[in-house]
């Protein structure tokens, strides 16, 4: 026999605990899995005896033989972001203090691992998934699996999904006001992409700052990058080398980060030379000098929201007409922003 073998050979079970706290299996199940009735005093027993024998309760058999789960499935696009692991916090707070267990899968953003993981999440008999989704066949192989699901920060196609959204078209359409009210006529957008809810409605937003305005907004001005740093501080260099802007306004923190670097790296001084500000504020804006101007999304609140949402449709709590939340964002204002250069 392996030394593997040995280990989980000797892993202490259900009856093992039993047996050392003087109660019955089912009284162990109650006591440990906080649903049924115990004392305090036998739950505390329980609970002392599992921790000094090394027992873990298996969450998953328990659900293949109840048919029901207690585990929720979170798919994001990117963890090493801020903006996703706060959603995340936001998610896992809602679903510990109501018991139930948080999965939480990276699909890199991409379409193929996304699908990969939502078919593991089915195999695992979730009780619902809340994902940020990249391509429409997730959310729909999901649904038409029984899996409940919510989209949260954004939502791709017709779906029939319930969603948790910030307003975008509002956050940067006052972030762009923000720009003009100080004298901005020329401003660069960096935007990555628009077939989301996210990327179209902060586009949406900047046309319309400048419509309202009564400004001539010049199309070469918005310039479409990659979700990448490297490739948006490449794409500030050519709008900078080919048009003449008074400030450049990034529609996420990862081209915000781009910008910033050549921005610097043409030792330009903000706000001085020119003003820079960024959709989704993130740690790091607050921390550089100056500090950047941005929209404050609210994100462990939408995550809250969405983990909200998608129990309460768990629960049939609510009528079966998808639902959509719009968590309204707020303009924070910091020092990279200022009045145009005069000359």
């Amino acid at each position: 026999m392996t030394g593997d073998s040995k280990k989980q050979a000797s892993r202490p079970t259900v009856q093992d605990v039993a047996r050392e706290a003087g109660v019955s299996p089912s009284t162990v199940s109650r006591a440990l899995h906080t649903r049924g009735y115990a004392s305090r005093e036998v739950r505390e027993r329980v609970q002392a005896v599992a921790q000094r024998l090394g027992y873990v309760p298996n969450h998953m058999a328990r659900n293949l033989r109840s048919r029901t789960s207690t585990a929720i499935g979170v798919l994001i696009s990117d963890l090493r972001n801020p903006f996703y692991a706060d959603l995340a916090a936001g998610v896992e707070e809602v679903l510990r203090a109501e018991g139930h267990q948080m999965i939480l899968v990276n699909d890199n953003g991409d379409p193929d691992e996304e699908m990969h993981a939502a078919e593991t999440l089915l195999a695992m008999q979730v009780a619902g998934v809340i994902v940020t989704p990249v391509a429409a066949g997730c959310s729909k192989m999901l649904q038409d699996n029984g899996i409940h699901v919510v989209c949260a920060d954004r939502r791709l196609g017709r779906t029939g999904s319930d969603a948790v959204l910030s307003d975008n078209k509002a956050g940067a359409q006052e972030l762009t006001q923000h720009l003009i009210d100080l004298g901005h006529e020329r401003i660069g957008l960096l935007i990555d992409e628009t077939k989301w809810s996210t990327g179209a409605g902060r586009l949406s937003g900047f046309r319309a700052a400048h419509e309202i305005a009564g400004i001539d907004l010049d199309d070469d001005l918005i310039v479409y990058t990659s979700f990448d740093a490297d490739a948006a501080r490449q794409s500030t260099r050519e709008l900078l080398n080919d048009h003449h802007v008074t400030a450049i306004m990034a529609a996420n923190n990862v081209l915000a980060q781009g910008a910033l670097a050549e921005i610097k790296h043409r030792r330009l001084r903000i706000p001085h030379k020119i003003s820079l500000a960024a959709y989704d504020d993130v740690p790091w804006m607050s921390l550089v000098q100056p500090g950047i101007t941005t929209v404050d999304q609210h994100t462990v609140d939408i995550g809250r929201s969405a983990a909200q949402l998608l129990l309460a449709r768990i629960r049939d709590e609510l009528p079966a007409r998808h639902r959509t939340i719009r968590v309204a964002p707020r303009l924070i204002v910091r020092g990279s922003t200022g009045s145009p250069p005069r000359n």
